[in-house]
């Protein structure tokens, strides 16, 4: 039986420690925001997107920048709407100079070279999107942004090795997309562009595009991407949304809404996502929430290619909803995923129990798999099990032991 576990850590350790993103109220003399984020507002002033009547507008908070609420804001109430015209997705990259070289090119990487160029031009030949894209960091708190010297704090972890995977795979596309866009195309990217360049493009989108919207799958909204998280709300409903400006408009707006009621003074906050692990909360923001339901660990189990009954077995998962690589998300204090024992139970099947793979029990085996076949095929889930999670933790720089003796210490 071939298997392969795969695990992320709750808790992952850095020398400067995540941000948390809570509630905060501002002083009554708040720091001055930088001079970047004043010419961008005055922009969207001057483009009647926001007026000194708005109910927030950018200020410095702990996170950095966040909206404050200039006024009390009630619940649902609309804080901000942005017209289409200054989103940023792929429809923006087509229409613009580069659009011609982006064609079928991934959505993502045309909005990042999109990003990448209005960065790098020079002030007299950028675009007002200049205004946009000065307000952005160079980097955030995300695992991507990591030294070589912090990422060994979480060695062992599934984080590690996602970040790590995932900086390949920007590698990768880059160096593609270097070769086939922008070295060919000297008159349009007349500047050098890095693979850091490339990496601060991604690690922008991961942590402020807007997803899960109708019709956008990718979207960068200037402005309402100012929003910081709260652990505390637990609702993503009406939180934000697309709809039609008006009865006789055609425009479609981005409509920002607050999920609680807020004090002037206060941040308006939202909930990023309430299903994502603290290890992914670290990869795509740099935060992670000391919630118990965020303590998530993947385990990732495979029909091997090898197994004498591969093809019985992976048409048995596939007709009940698992594939022949299946992620099964372990949370802290609750129920195995109801699918992970069964799916467990099919890997592992052979010997006297693999009658049950013939065709007459197809449609009853998950079924029989819902309990126990046998005691030998029991027998090898626990051993298997055991020796991955044994596996696993080989990989921290401490032992179970030496952990348990320092909580002791500092008691």
């Amino acid at each position: 039986m071939s298997t392969f576990f795969t695990f992320s850590t709750p808790y992952p350790i850095k020398p400067k420690p995540f941000l948390h993103r809570f509630t905060v109220k501002c002083t009554a003399t708040p720091p001055s925001l930088p001079p970047a984020v004043n010419t961008f507002w005055k922009w969207f002033s001057d483009e009647k997107v926001v007026s000194s009547k708005s109910p927030a507008k950018p200020g410095t908070v702990t996170e950095g920048l966040g909206l404050v609420a200039q006024r009390d804001i009630a619940r649902n109430e609309v804080v901000l709407e942005v017209p289409k015209r200054f989103w940023i997705n792929p429809d923006t990259v087509s229409g613009s100079e580069i659009g011609r070289v982006c064609n079928g090119l991934k959505p993502w990487i045309c909005v990042a070279l999109f990003l990448i160029r209005e960065k790098l031009r020079g002030e007299d030949e950028g675009s007002s999107w200049r205004k946009y894209v000065d307000v952005l960091p160079e980097s955030t708190d995300s695992t991507i942004f990591w030294s070589e010297e912090e990422l060994s704090e979480i060695e062992g972890t599934q984080l590690l090795s996602t970040t790590l995977s995932v900086k390949e795979y920007v590698k990768n596309e880059f160096l593609q997309v270097q070769d086939q866009v922008i070295l060919p195309n000297k008159q349009l990217f007349p500047f050098t562009v890095t693979l850091e360049d490339f990496i601060w493009a991604f690690g922008i989108l991961r942590s402020r595009a807007f997803s899960r919207l109708r019709g956008q799958n990718l979207v960068l909204i200037p402005l309402a991407d100012l929003i910081n998280h709260s652990p505390s709300i637990t609702t993503e409903d009406y939180a934000y949304e697309i709809k039609g400006a008006g009865l006789f408009s055609r425009e479609q707006i981005f409509s920002l809404r607050s999920p609680i009621p807020v004090k002037a003074g206060e941040q308006v906050l939202i909930q990023y996502d309430m299903n994502k692990s603290n290890a992914e909360l670290a990869l795509d923001y740099g935060f992670i929430e000391s919630t118990p339901d965020r303590n998530t660990y993947t385990l990732t189990l495979q029909i091997s290619d090898s197994d004498p009954f591969f093809d019985d077995k992976l048409d048995i998962a596939e007709a009940n909803g698992t594939k022949e690589v299946q992620y099964f998300d372990i949370t802290l204090g609750q129920p195995l995923p109801p699918k992970m024992l069964p799916y467990l139970r099919l890997v592992a099947l052979g010997g006297t129990d693999a009658f049950l793979l013939e065709s007459i029990f197809r449609n009853a085996v998950w079924d029989h798999l819902e309990l126990p076949v046998s005691r030998d095929n029991e027998e090898v889930i626990c051993q298997v099990v055991r020796g991955a999670c044994q596996s696993a933790l080989s990989s921290y720089r401490t032992t179970i032991e030496e952990v348990c003796k320092y909580k002791q210490l500092m008691r």
